[in-house]
């Protein structure tokens, strides 16, 4: 299966259609919910207060869901409209719940201490007021074009499986590092984010890191599960102190990336794990035909996945591809 990023952009990918698809998916949503819970865990928030939190590349609301559970307050933004819309019906269904029960709770107390009415409803009427207000708030916007808040405005920030949409090109005018590095100056003193994100390959983990260092961050990827194909996760963890340092990962070991700043400056930077280039060695380039012409499995495979990123039609890698005839026809 493809990557969703070649497809083209996220808004015509997460259609209506798409957008059902994946917020009624029990397997994605235990996975959202696995992932978010990790993010809160490094975010390492206050516990004697709620903070108010943004949540970019927001989709149907799995990740905000979190967040109220541990009593945070939070705006997302998503560029998927069908994306917003289901997480629209969460956020009022969830009211109207909480409606039904100040209701429920008033006529009870209405029943039980006639003697004492208006001192009751008022105090039911606060409640209700105060449980119809949802703690989660939504914006249509791309993040690549930066974020229409003031500075200052959050105390963290969170994103779950969307930033790596920002390392592809859809147009001329969508410049990967120009987009990386639109939003950044929308947090208070001392707050942290956590980006957890799926890259395509080292370049786009190192170009994410550079872009983050580029901006003043100090931090650094945290690779949950770094030898694990299914369970791996990558998290870019950043603060504005210049003292931060990640943490690592939970299997106990380094990791992907080091923490230490680029020339001493506390930044972000990455340590490469590809062998043959920590050996010295120059990494292959793309395959390369048979000699006399003849096209391998994996010159063709490659040839595909390069019409792919250019938006061109392309038929499916199936068993197939690439397989020799035994017999002319």
């Amino acid at each position: 299966m493809s990557r969703p990023e070649l497809t083209g952009h996220a808004s015509l990918f997460y259609n209506e259609k798409e957008a059902r698809k994946y917020d009624s998916s029990s397997r994605m949503v235990g996975i959202q919910r696995e992932i978010t819970e990790r993010a809160i865990e490094l975010l390492k928030l206050p516990s004697n207060r709620p903070s108010f939190i943004l949540d970019v590349g927001c989709g149907s609301g799995l990740s905000g869901q979190v967040l109220e559970e541990h009593g945070h307050v939070w705006v997302g933004c998503d560029v998927s409209r069908d994306m917003l819309n289901m997480a629209n019906e969460r956020i009022e269904r969830k009211r109207e719940e909480a409606m039904g029960e100040g209701d429920s709770s008033e006529d009870d107390s209405d029943n039980d201490m006639n003697d004492n009415n208006d001192s009751n409803n008022d105090f039911n009427n606060s409640k209700g007021g105060t449980e119809e207000s949802s703690p989660g708030d939504l914006l249509h916007h791309d993040m690549g074009t930066g974020l229409p808040f003031r500075p200052a405005s959050f105390d963290a920030c969170i994103s779950i499986s969307a930033l790596q949409w920002l390392c592809y090109s859809n147009t001329k005018e969508q410049i990967p590092k120009k987009r990386l590095t639109a939003s950044s100056h929308h947090y208070t003193k001392g707050a942290r984010a956590v980006l957890q994100f799926y890259p395509e390959s080292s370049e786009h983990a190192i170009l994410i890191s550079e872009c983050a260092a580029k901006v003043g961050f100090a931090g650094g990827i945290v690779v949950d599960y770094p030898n694990s194909t299914k369970a791996k996760k990558h998290y870019l963890v950043l603060s504005f102190e210049r003292s931060y340092k990640a943490p690592q990962g939970l299997t106990g070991l380094e990791g992907a990336l080091l923490n230490e700043g680029r020339s001493g400056s506390g930044g972000v930077r990455v340590a490469d794990k590809d062998p043959r280039r920590a050996a010295g060695k120059k990494s292959r380039g793309p395959p390369r035909k048979k000699k006399g012409g003849g096209k391998t499995k994996e010159w063709i495979l490659h040839k595909k996945e390069t019409q792919r990123k250019k938006g061109k039609d392309t038929r499916k890698d199936t068993k197939f591809t690439g397989r020799k005839r035994p017999m002319r026809f």
